[in-house]
């Protein structure tokens, strides 16, 4: 663990002395491609002029009702096609067709019919994070040994048995691996919703540093927000995950 921690962070020095050196060897001006230490004091100055932390609040607020609202619902239906191959037959196309459908084509619809308020954000950042759940929850469900399922039921097992000792503990790994994937698209899936419409959250300040602030250094700095935000939620989901089901080598 501190060996791989100790790497992390030797490659992320290593990206930063990178773009050190090639804002100094182009002779790049801050509003082209402002430095990793501008960034920094930017980011501070941000943090301490209280410039960052409502808008960070309102993006935590999206992503954290999106999140509830698209995980909840994708385990529902991941539960639904893994044990019923009609339903399975008749919802896959439309899932996929859904998915398919890029979510910057699908969030101004979004924000027409619903506004540009607190709900179309979280059915935005719901919506991109829905289908890898759904996945994650359906294959993990049917990867289940048959045999086990039969020997519960020989126990005389009830269905809310089943579900507690053998099903949800087995599909688990999977579970928790489509969370890491819509935790991170969550964050995707609350700044594409404050571009397609909204007053306040990152991807609004984002947009005010680029626009009619000319604040480049900000917009980088803000965008360092939304990766750590992005980092953070996954390792949260990685730390629930060798919790509750151990690390990959101690499975194995």
């Amino acid at each position: 663990m501190r060996r791989d921690l100790l790497l992390t962070a030797g490659v992320g020095l290593l990206f930063l002395a990178v773009w050190q050196a090639i804002v100094l060897i182009g002779g790049y001006p801050p509003y082209i491609l402002p430095s990793p230490f501008a960034v920094a004091g930017r980011l501070a100055s941000a943090a301490g002029t209280g410039i960052l932390f409502p808008h960070l609040l309102t993006t935590l607020v999206e992503i954290a009702l999106g999140l509830a609202l698209g995980v909840s619902t994708a385990l529902l239906l991941g539960f639904l096609l893994a044990r019923s191959r009609l339903a399975d037959r008749l919802l896959s196309p439309y899932l996929v067709a859904a998915q398919a459908t890029p979510i910057l084509a699908l969030a101004p619809v979004i924000v027409l019919w619903f506004g540009s308020g607190l709900l179309s954000k979280v059915l935005i950042c719901a919506l991109i994070c829905f289908f890898p759940m759904v996945v994650a929850t359906t294959v993990g469900l049917r990867s289940i040994d048959p045999r086990l399922v039969e020997l519960a039921r020989s126990l005389r097992a009830t269905q809310r048995q089943l579900i507690r000792t053998i099903e949800v503990p087995a599909a688990l790994p999977q579970i928790l691996g489509g969370l890491k994937v819509a935790v991170t698209l969550s964050v995707v899936g609350a700044i594409v919703a404050e571009w397609a419409g909204g007053d306040r959250g990152l991807g609004v300040l984002i947009n005010l540093a680029r626009g009619s602030l000319f604040d480049i250094p900000l917009m980088f700095a803000t965008l360092v927000v939304i990766a750590g935000l992005g980092v953070t939620l996954y390792l949260l989901v990685v730390l629930v995950e060798r919790r509750l089901v151990g690390a990959p080598h101690q499975r194995s």
